[in-house]
């Protein structure tokens, strides 16, 4: 409420209380005069108040419609911020939506491209799985290892070797057949090479549960490795038909490596009985040094031809040159030509110089005498001038 409202009124009802009691004393003492002046006083004040309550009524009333007109516009103004902040949290929302569900719609696919490669892994883990039982299988059987190692020998010597350089299933001179036979040139001849997969003691070196055990399966595993390089050597080493030396061949780096790292007697007797232990990583080195050696043997063998080639070559040159002699003293004896028609040229140039020099009078000519020829080589006779 308006505090001048509240003034006002308070001033009324004090007037009135005011009167009252002034009404009531004038009443008690009797005197008529006296309440005759208070009523006109109290109709004074009572006109008074109403005109000043109608005004605060009126400016009561203004105030009212100002506020009422403020609130309007406040709450036009409070809807159209929350009707924008509405729509703005709505278009977030939206956008958020939907940068939630492409995203979402990207990791889905993402998964299923993982999901897809996993699939694939898992087939071929698998096929691994289904080939590495296969292989376990063929290494069981004695006759399946054998040509395990022989299609892994034929494998490395096919991709190093030229055709021409090997023999795969040859038969000796003693009717033995040799895995795979190196033809190399004399010296040091054919090279044998057979495969040998020593899988079954290896096993029971490596499954030994104690001391005693390991040294039976060591024992039982040197045995088989000299076993083997003593059939190569009675086999596959023939003199004058093979090398003094034979390779023998065993598929697998773990057992090589074992048999070098633990065994080591063992790889020296083998190198004494001329027999070469190697792996699949040896044997590609020392099939690249068989090539190399094949290749210096080609290289001797078209030595001779090289040779006669060359000496036609130089005859050749030899003829060039001279060809190339002959056509210079052509172009020395052109060159020489060319210079005496030049200087006969210089010399008639020279002659019509002079004749265009010549003063004709009235009564006497020129007589032009004829001089021997110069030599110029030209033939023709030159005309002087008299007296000039």
């Amino acid at each position: 409420m308006d505090p001048t409202l509240i003034l006002i009124i308070v001033g009324a009802v004090l007037a009135i209380s005011l009167g009252t009691a002034a009404l009531m004393m004038s009443r008690a003492r009797g005197d008529t005069q006296a309440i005759s002046n208070v009523v006109a006083q109290l109709s004074q004040n009572q006109s008074a108040l109403n005109g000043r309550l109608a005004q605060v009524a009126e400016s009561q009333s203004a105030a009212q419609q100002q506020m009422a007109e403020n609130l309007r516009a406040q709450e036009r103004a409070l809807t159209q911020a929350i009707e924008q902040r509405l729509a703005d949290m709505s278009k977030r929302v939206g956008d958020s939506l939907g940068q939630q569900a492409e995203n979402t719609g990207k990791n889905l696919n993402a998964l299923k491209e993982r999901l897809a490669v996993i699939d694939s892994a898992q087939k071929n883990i698998t096929e691994l799985s289904t080939q590495v039982v296969g292989l376990q299988d063929i290494l069981n059987n004695k006759q399946a290892r054998g040509a395990f190692g022989e299609v892994q020998l034929e494998n490395l010597v096919q991709s190093i070797l030229p055709p021409n350089a090997y023999q795969f299933q040859a038969k000796l001179g003693n009717g033995r057949m040799a895995d795979c036979l190196l033809t190399l040139p004399n010296p040091p001849g054919a090279i044998a090479v057979d495969s040998k997969f020593p899988l079954e003691s290896y096993r029971r070196l490596h499954a030994a549960k104690d001391e005693t055990d390991r040294v039976h399966a060591e024992r039982a595993f040197r045995t088989d490795v000299l076993r083997h390089v003593k059939d190569i050597k009675e086999r596959y080493i023939i003199p004058g038909e093979t090398a003094e030396s034979a390779l023998m061949f065993i598929p697998s780096e773990a057992i090589y490596a074992e048999l070098h790292a633990g065994f080591a007697d063992t790889v020296e007797k083998s190198f004494a009985e001329k027999v070469w232990i190697v792996s699949p990583t040896t044997l590609m080195a020392t099939l690249n040094t068989v090539r190399a050696v094949l290749k210096d043997a080609r290289m001797r063998e078209q030595a001779g031809v090289i040779q006669k080639e060359v000496l036609t070559l130089l005859k050749d040159v030899d003829r060039l040159d001279d060809r190339v002699g002959k056509l210079q003293r052509h172009f020395g004896q052109a060159d020489e030509d060319i210079r005496q028609i030049r200087i006969s040229t210089e010399k008639v140039t020279k002659r019509a110089q002079r004749i265009e020099e010549v003063q004709l009078g009235e009564t006497e000519e020129p007589e032009l005498v004829p001089k021997p020829d110069s030599g110029d080589g030209a033939g023709q006779n030159r005309l002087a001038l008299d007296g000039n």
